[in-house]
């Protein structure tokens, strides 16, 4: 009775393209190559984590003042028990970092543990729990961010004695959750936020005295400077607001520029801004900064690159942008030489291979000021497209659909993420465009398909501006929209776009084009997996006709169509046509591609489920163990289609009265997807029906039932009370209810 014992998957991108970067999307046990390893998840309640694990940005080497607010901080921890939060708030740039700084490190031998995180967004603040897992425990850095984040956190929660900083919180709701799960240690906040700490002890940080301003400024200078002329250090300091970060920025420039003080307010005084006053009186950091940076620009007027590099870094994330994503921007030595300026008036941060931007510097540096030169409105767009650019190109050689390829994905997709945060979609280039479709594939094949579509939705939306509805371009990204609402479990509205993307295809590039072929295979696909099985084959031996006549027999694309019309006629029950085309297939993709390339490793799945359906449950058996093990080898025992693999040989050994042995490997699956995908992804939901089905056919009706419970009600909240699943699980439920009432 159980109609779902194989999970229904959509398409999954291959690494075949048909014509420029076209996907040929693939029956639904695609499998896309990736070399890694898995260590074992340790029990982080019994990881002792060594000090010199531990993470405390550097502490400047001169500090003045606060002696009031340390004390304040020592007696807040002191005076709360085993347990302490507290929460240093007051104005930005004031010097609550460095506040927290130096009390974590002149307090560092009091703790076993310190760890800082810059938790200015809630993706911030998990990838800092994320690095602290890694820290206590180095064999989980392979892991997937979101579990490293839950193992960092139930290490927290099961240690004490550590300090944990949470560096410019936005709110206290982004803690809300940590705080809730973790009582012990010490957790220090710093955040712009004055309100709202109910519960939590509090420290206010106001701007220095101006003794401690003058102080700061003198003792930076006369570092680089010994004998440095500061009269009128007083005055500067007044001009700045005795912001922290103000003065060390004007102390810094001093040093390095070698003018006085003096010098430094009438440059200030030659550029008025209405900003400025207002931060004169003690309010806005920015304002404040903004005077400084415009400064710093005109001292560096005769390196004009210098201020279109720090516009380009003003739209990417703030920290480790890979110094080759500039590579473009100029000549080698003209992009060292504007690096290395910047990085002398502390405009930015470099390393051999990365660079750092101060937030606050990127948020100025994009806030168009019609009285500013540095930051004229053209040359802000210009910058703009120019980091779309630069992320694009960086991506042009990358192939989304190979896990080889995902770590650079991974270490540029912060970067993207926050030009696209911080552009909108009429300013979309066309290389903005490419860039959202790159990033969607990416995210498709890393599971992400809630942030694929997004991706994907804006990229099909701008490209229809920027390009226009029949660019190729903008099908290409229409097709991969409509594959990402497939991997979502929307197969509606997949198939829907889908369909309309075929006519437009058609009628633009022809029915012999190659992209053609690509997205004709993509709509027979949709159709066989919503039961349009009639017109699934039909346009599958018409797809295969054109392809072996404009492709040849032996092309990947062709040997892919081959196959799904075999499953098209799996899917209808004729097996006895479709296990001969199978291993036919099977046969050429080996001789053909090779053991191990994506499309043999699906035939060889395709031909396994065949076997099974058709009572060979052992030679299925036989062939889907082989092909787990492959998975589980080269893609991670995560990987979607890992699971895919394992929960196949599960359903088979339940076919062949391996009860026990199935159960453990659906329970396995169940957590798994639960895990990576979420409760409600369409997989995870056929994983509780499996689950559900193999209690029952060992006689466990009792348990079976809750499982297709949760099930049936997944599916309809999720996929509709009409979707064929929601139907199957039903009727599943059904039949168990009445086994339980007529045993």
């Amino acid at each position: 009775m159980d109609s779902s014992d194989d999970d229904p998957r959509g398409p999954v991108e291959q690494t075949a393209v048909a014509s420029d970067g076209a996907n040929v999307l693939q029956a639904g046990r695609d499998l896309t190559v990736h070399v890694t390893r898995r260590r074992a998840v340790p029990a982080m309640e019994s990881v002792s984590a060594p000090r010199s694990a531990g993470r405390i940005p550097v502490v400047p080497g001169l500090f003045v003042g606060r002696d009031r607010e340390l004390a304040r901080l020592a007696e807040a921890v002191a005076g709360s028990g085993r347990a302490a939060v507290v929460a240093v708030h007051g104005l930005g740039g004031v010097g609550k970092s460095t506040l927290a700084a130096r009390f974590a490190a002149s307090h560092a031998e009091a703790f076993g543990f310190v760890w800082w995180v810059t938790a200015d967004s809630p993706a911030a603040l998990d990838a800092g729990l994320a690095g602290l897992a890694a820290a206590v425990a180095p064999e989980t850095a392979g892991l997937p961010p979101e579990e490293r984040v839950e193992l960092g956190t139930r290490w927290l929660a099961t240690h004490d004695e550590w300090l944990l900083v949470l560096d410019n919180l936005t709110a206290p709701a982004d803690a809300a959750g940590l705080l809730s799960r973790v009582r012990t240690g010490t957790v220090l906040i710093t955040s712009r936020l004055g309100r709202g700490w109910r519960g939590v002890e509090t420290v206010v940080l106001d701007a220095l005295h101006p003794a401690e301003a003058v102080r700061l400024l003198t003792g930076l200078v006369r570092a680089e400077w010994p004998d440095a002329d500061l009269a009128d250090a007083d005055a500067l300091c007044a001009e700045l607001g005795w912001l922290p970060l103000a003065v060390e920025q004007a102390a810094a420039y001093l040093a390095q520029a070698r003018v006085t003080p003096a010098t430094y307010l009438d440059l200030l005084a030659r550029y008025p801004a209405r900003m400025f006053s207002a931060t004169a009186e003690g309010g806005d950091e920015r304002r404040t900064a903004a005077r400084v940076w415009r400064v710093t620009l005109d001292r560096l007027a005769d390196t004009p690159l210098a201020g279109h590099v720090l516009r380009v870094l003003a739209w990417w994330a703030p920290e480790a942008v890979p110094r080759t994503l500039l590579a473009g921007l100029a000549d080698e030595p003209d992009l060292v030489d504007a690096l290395g300026r910047l990085a002398a008036h502390s405009m930015i941060t470099l390393t051999g291979t990365t660079v750092t931007v101060h937030r606050l510097v990127q948020t100025i540096t994009r806030t168009p000021d019609p009285h500013d030169p540095h930051r004229r409105a053209r040359s802000i767009d210009v910058a703009r497209d120019t980091a779309a650019a630069a992320l694009h190109a960086a991506v042009l050689d990358l192939n989304p659909g190979l896990p080889d390829d995902w770590s650079h994905y991974h270490v540029l997709l912060p970067h993207a993420r926050a030009l696209l945060d911080r552009a909108t979609h009429d300013t979309d280039t066309a290389d903005t465009c490419a860039l959202l479709h790159e990033f969607g594939k990416y995210l498709t094949a890393r599971g992400d398909v809630t942030s694929a579509v997004a991706h994907l939705t804006r990229a099909v939306r701008s490209a229809e501006r920027a390009l226009g509805p029949d660019d190729p371009r903008t099908l290409r990204y229409r097709n991969n929209l409509a594959y990402a609402h497939w991997s979502a479990g929307d197969h509606r509205q997949a198939v829907r776009l889908h369909e309309a993307n075929l006519a437009d295809t058609e009628r633009v590039l022809g029915p012999d084009h190659p992209d053609t072929l690509t997205v004709r295979n993509n709509v027979a696909y949709v159709h066989r997996g919503t039961g349009g099985l009639d017109r699934a084959i039909a346009l599958h031996e018409t797809n295969l006709a054109d392809a072996r006549r404009l492709l040849g027999p032996d092309h990947p694309n062709t040997l892919t169509i081959r196959n799904n019309l075999a499953g098209a006629h799996h899917a209808a029950g004729d097996l006895a046509r479709a296990i001969p085309m199978y291993e036919a297939a099977l046969a050429d993709c080996l001789r053909v591609l090779g053991p191990h390339h994506p499309g043999t490793l699906t035939a060889r799945v395709d031909l396994a489920g065949a076997y099974r359906a058709a009572g060979d449950v052992e030679r299925a058996i036989t062939l889907f163990e082989a092909v787990r093990a492959d998975c589980e080898r080269v893609l991670g025992p995560d990987h979607p289609d890992t699971l895919v693999a394992l929960n196949n040989l599960a359903t088979a050994y339940r076919s062949a009265g391996r009860l026990r042995r199935a159960i453990r490997l659906h329970e396995k699956v169940l957590a798994d997807r639960g895990r990576v995908l979420g409760p409600d992804h369409p997989d995870t939901l056929a994983s509780l029906n499996n689950l559900a089905s193999t209690h029952w056919s060992a006689g466990d009706a009792r348990r079976a039932i809750p499982l297709y419970e949760a099930a049936v009600a997944g599916c309809e909240r999720v996929l509709g009370p009409d979707h064929p699943d929601t139907v199957s699980y039903r009727n599943n439920l059904a039949g168990a209810r009445r086994a339980i009432s007529h045993p």
